[in-house]
């Protein structure tokens, strides 16, 4: 193991964050630079290297978490990078992006605050490009196969990438103009800088793998065509329908999906904008939805200098700690303050929008709520506590619904669904059609990225076993496999 008693020596400490005032200025990442590295291996000592890691089961992928503690423990980057990346294409997107599942699982938590496991893992990964340690891995034959990859968020890029390393000729297809799919444009920049995908698509292009930009599936290519045209089709295309918000005044100019409002300040940071479409500037915004896509929201908005931001969740607030209903290993719902929230705004809880007033021209101007409680487990509002608050940008953040059907992917394929809208598959993540297969959000609906790319990983072993008839990728979990919960 690492350090024997790190555990008892060393308390937990995580990467430091710029100060509000500077970073709320610019658009790069809430870390400082080059924190982590000076406590990373001390960090990484705390491992107890436990009997049964109760890691492994909190991650989707199995990470190899005890080993690479123990490599950067003893700072032997690049066994650490080795490790990391035996079960994770990409590392320095989880440890950026990922809520950590195996922190929640892991066994010194019981009674004692985690191992920084995030921290430690893209502590490896980017000293492993610093150090020149992350190479293309090219196949040393190719199998005359061809696969067709339809999406280019994590689980598109981590089957891709495995189809490519086991020699199959694969091409993936993306609608937007760039690759990366909710990496690119879902992900702010002050969360993940966009060089990290820049260089693995570098990569992975020296690897072999082609892309294709601005063809929608099923709008600019059928795809009953496509897959005349390749020996075996991944849909990789995620769960982009938004969850709408049916209330009176939702027509009123200014009321956006969270994923009109965020693109286009990325696209600002790609250079295709001087100013965003859509600004918070000198606003009153409010964002609908308390989880992750509703905190990105609202640090887009202070980065775009709003007059407020009041973010609203319909449940109550998640308590500081562990419920007795939810136990460890499992993944708690806790309380949980973003880099977003230190920067200022308002969170309220336990309310619901009514509906939305405006102005004479269309535009949004104020967004009526009320309080709500359980009773009989049902949300039931409030008597006498509505009210009104101001808005000028309101943005819909309350997750997805589902694949995009209107496009005519899935009908110009025939593809079932299951009972909850998702494309149904098989163990192998087959679809009913012939050499077809789903993976990441399009199968398995709304989730995690570690989700998204264990299924990438998952869905590729089936699709290699479809084309040659055996398989050595790995496939870390099942279609049906679902999150350590209660």
């Amino acid at each position: 193991m690492a350090d024997p008693k790190g555990f008892l020596t060393t308390g937990r400490e995580v990467a430091k964050t710029r100060p509000v005032g500077e970073r709320v200025k610019d658009w790069n990442e809430v870390y400082v630079p080059g924190s982590l590295l000076p406590i990373i291996s001390k960090q990484a000592g705390r491992c107890m290297d436990c009997g049964i890691p109760f890691c492994h089961n909190g991650c989707p992928l199995g990470n190899l978490i005890p080993e690479w503690n123990d490599y950067a423990y003893r700072e032997d980057w690049q066994a650490a990078s080795e490790r990391l990346h035996a079960t994770n294409n990409f590392p320095e997107f989880t440890g950026r992006l990922c809520p950590a599942p195996c922190e929640s699982a892991c066994v010194l938590g019981i009674n004692q605050p985690a191992v920084t496991i995030k921290n430690v893992e893209v502590s490896i990964i980017d000293k492993a490009w610093d150090s020149n340690d992350v190479r293309p891995q090219a196949p040393e034959r190719l199998s005359g196969k061809t696969v067709a990859v339809i999406g280019s968020g994590p689980a598109g890029l981590a089957a891709a990438q495995q189809l490519t390393r086991a020699g199959h000729t694969v091409a993936v297809y993306e609608r937007a103009d760039r690759i990366g799919g909710l990496l690119r444009y879902g992900i702010p920049e002050f969360k993940m800088e966009k060089v990290h995908i820049n260089r693995r698509i570098e990569q992975m292009r020296a690897e072999g793998t082609k892309f294709r930009t601005e063809v929608e599936i099923g709008r600019d290519i059928d795809a009953a065509k496509l897959r005349k045209r390749y020996d075996a089709v991944v849909i990789a295309a995620g769960a982009t329908v938004s969850r709408d918000l049916p209330v009176p005044g939702r027509e009123l100019n200014g009321i956006h999906f969270a994923m009109e409002y965020l693109p286009l300040s990325n696209k600002v940071q790609e250079g295709d904008f001087v100013t965003p479409p859509i600004t918070a500037e000198g606003k009153h915004v409010v964002v609908i939805g308390g989880g992750d896509t509703g905190a990105d929201c609202v640090g887009t908005a202070h980065r775009q200098g709003a007059a407020s931001v009041t973010q609203l969740e319909i449940m109550p607030r998640p308590g500081d700690e562990r419920n007795p209903g939810q136990p460890w290993p499992t993944f708690p719902m806790l309380y949980k303050v973003t880099s977003a929230h230190e920067e200022g705004g308002e969170r309220v809880y336990s309310v619901s929008t009514t509906h939305f007033e405006g102005d004479e021209d269309g535009n949004v101007q104020s967004l009526h709520l009320t309080e709500v409680e359980f009773i009989d487990g049902k949300l039931t509002p409030k008597p006498g506590t509505e009210r009104a608050i101001p808005a000028q940008l309101v943005t819909l953040a309350m997750g997805f619904t589902g694949t995009d059907q209107a496009n005519g992917l899935v009908a110009q394929f025939g593809l079932d669904l299951d009972e909850r809208g998702n494309v149904a598959r098989d163990a192998d993540f087959a679809t009913n059609v012939d050499g077809v297969f789903v993976a990441g959000d399009a199968g398995r609906g709304q989730s995690l990225i570690v989700w998204a790319i264990a299924e990438g990983r998952s869905a590729a072993r089936g699709v290699d076993r479809y084309l040659t008839g055996a398989s050595d990728l790995p496939a870390p979990i099942r279609p049906t496999d679902r999150a350590l919960t209660v």
